[in-house]
């Protein structure tokens, strides 16, 4: 049977570059050989595509001097992508990938059968490089354009779950164009700390935990550098439990793990600096009823949210024993420690069978779609 070329993109215009590389990194190390040619495909932070040549972005040295072209596989064009990010695409008929390094006068075909998007954050995570691979006509791992785009914004996110009726926590949002509040009117209806974070970001990027005004003014001066909408939440006091999901039509569940952060919260530093920041504790150590709410509520925040693939979903379990749904995360950290595979491998698929079954997903849902009609007759 013939290899399957998977091209994992990876890196991104987004504060969350560095974790995807590390993401794509693990993913192109730990694929089955056996089924996949892995390749490559990089974005810089400044929106600039690069693949090839795959020895040197197998290393993650992505070159700013190599002006590459991308070309991403569709079944009636191609989707082309300039050296540089100029805003323009060009489509014309074709089903090929193609390189073209300044050395070479004719570009080199190369044929992806289906895309691991490893993206973290805006640019990536949010839809919009799902938006692309859809127009293309191309099958990719992970959830489509609504299920991003609604499962990235905080508020969004969160007024869809709260109107299911899913259990979430006090929350307001604010943006960059109306007059703040004060700390006093915001502790008023969401108690003493409250979170301000941006509400297009993950891996808790621009996120601070505000006691008083003063606090308060530098932690919303810091949210707006990344989003010009900001999610301010209340400081809920329970146990941080995070929950894998798996599947399209019929999602599989994972055992849950718990997230015990040594700092003040689960920060950017606790997750990916600090090696002492967080502990994590797989599978959590929960009574059996607590497991069967926790993985009940998964499933259907995955569905509410139209999601597809993967996704992993954050809870927070009270005192008296009540579950609230914290966010979800649509391409959740992918490298061999992060959650998402550790929580599967404990619950019996190993990092490589859990890559292959995502691909095998992906193509699953891409010839479900392509049978729909797209024209009325």
């Amino acid at each position: 049977m013939q290899k399957l070329k998977v091209g994992i993109i990876c890196g991104g215009k987004s504060a969350e570059h560095e974790v995807s590389l590390q993401s794509a990194k693990n993913i192109y190390e730990a694929i089955d050989k056996e089924k996949f040619i892995p390749l490559l495909i990089g974005i810089e932070k400044n929106g600039r595509w690069i693949f090839g040549p795959q020895d040197r972005i197998g290393d993650f040295i992505l070159d700013s001097e190599d002006p590459a072209k991308i070309h991403l596989a569709s079944g009636t064009c191609d989707v082309v992508l300039p050296p540089k990010s100029e805003g323009n695409l060009l489509m014309y008929r074709s089903r090929r990938v193609l390189e073209s390094p300044p050395e070479r006068k004719e570009p080199e075909a190369v044929h992806i059968d289906v895309f691991f998007p490893i993206l973290h954050g805006p640019f990536g995570e949010d839809g919009t490089v799902q938006g692309l691979l859809k127009l293309a006509e191309v099958p990719f791992v992970g959830p489509g354009v609504l299920g991003s785009a609604a499962g990235m914004d905080k508020d969004v996110m969160k007024r869809l779950l709260r109107d299911s009726g899913i259990p979430i926590g006090k929350f307001m949002v604010l943006r960059n164009w109306e007059p703040p509040p004060s700390f006093a009117e915001v502790s008023e209806k969401l108690g003493t700390p409250v979170f301000v974070k941006p509400c297009n970001m993950g891996s808790s990027v621009g996120i601070n935990k505000v006691h008083d005004e003063e606090s308060f003014r530098r932690a919303l001066k810091t949210a707006f550098v990344y989003d010009t909408k900001l999610i301010l939440e209340e400081h809920i006091r329970g146990r941080e439990i995070e929950c894998s999901v798996l599947g399209n039509e019929a999602p599989r569940v994972s055992l849950p793990g718990e997230v015990r952060a040594h700092r003040d919260f689960y920060s950017y530093e606790a997750k990916y600096i600090d090696a002492a920041g967080a502990a994590l504790e797989i599978p959590a150590k929960l009574s059996p009823e607590q497991i069967r709410t926790i993985q009940t509520l998964a499933v259907k925040t995955f569905r509410i949210l139209e999601c597809q693939g993967l996704s992993r979903v954050d809870f927070f379990l009270m005192e008296d024993g009540a579950v609230l749904v914290n966010e979800i995360n649509t391409l959740p950290g992918f490298t061999k420690i992060s959650m998402y595979p550790k929580l599967w491998e404990t619950s019996g698929i190993s990092y490589t069978e859990l890559i292959t079954t995502l691909i095998e997903l992906a193509l699953a849902r891409f010839e479900t779609e392509k049978n729909l009609k797209t024209s009325y007759s």
